[in-house]
């Protein structure tokens, strides 16, 4: 059986970056300039360990209890992503083990990931989550307000913004998607434009199993794949 899934998500992985190479070069960029972050959520440690074993260096995880478990047992050079809702309450556990938190969504979450981030005497890396799609079910801020979201997070000296990140709604057919990542683009072109301090748009952080080859087209640098590397969830 160990073997058999070996095979899988190694063959899994390769058909992802085989995908990425081709969405990449429709629109003549390059494949290498894309992050593969591998959502790892409510997978075993033991598949996690395949993936690292085929090539994957990112991990993207959706809970910080979950991840706190999974991160002690895995003592490899990973970078962990943080791709879900992240509660203030959870702030301090999170920086112990996350590289990038996708999920800045409010004032008060940036202000608290700067409190702790100063504790410890840090800065954190962080992307903005914006709700493109329009989803009352979906975090993230609205497309009008970031302008001024990002005018009052330089006030914050120990949190880094390196992006934005967004979640297409899930429908059978991924075009119907293209517009919400062509939104987070322009945004990301407009923040860039006013040179903030301690902001860098060096992420587009959009496109999961059912959209990530339209993200890339609309200009996705990392894309979290789950279900696409291990297999759907049962």
């Amino acid at each position: 059986m160990s073997s058999h899934r070996l095979v899988s998500v190694r063959t899994n992985i390769q058909s992802v970056k085989n995908r990425i190479a081709s969405a990449a070069n429709r629109v003549g960029r390059d494949p290498h300039s894309i992050e593969l972050v591998a959502i790892s959520k409510f997978k075993p440690v033991s598949q996690m360990m395949e993936a690292i074993d085929a090539g994957i260096t990112d991990l993207g995880e959706n809970r910080v209890q979950e991840a706190t478990d999974k991160h002690c047992r895995i003592d490899l050079p990973v970078k962990w992503h943080l791709v879900g809702h992240l509660q203030t309450n959870k702030v301090k556990q999170a920086l112990q083990m996350f590289d990038l938190i996708h999920s800045l969504d409010s004032l008060r979450l940036l202000a608290e990931i700067d409190r702790r981030s100063g504790q410890l005497n840090r800065k954190t890396d962080t992307l903005v989550e914006v709700n493109t799609s329009g989803e009352e079910s979906k975090y993230g801020l609205q497309p009008n307000e970031v302008p001024s979201f990002m005018e009052s997070s330089v006030e914050y000296s120990h949190v880094r913004i390196k992006g934005l990140m967004t979640i297409g709604r899930l429908v059978p057919d991924p075009q119907e998607v293209r517009p919400s990542f062509a939104l987070l683009r322009r945004i990301k072109d407009t923040v860039d434009s006013q040179r903030y301090p301690n902001i860098q748009m060096k992420y587009l952080s959009m496109g999961m199993t059912n959209d990530f080859e339209v993200a890339i087209e609309e200009g996705a640098n990392m894309v979290r794949i789950g279900s696409a590397i291990f297999g759907e969830r049962h």
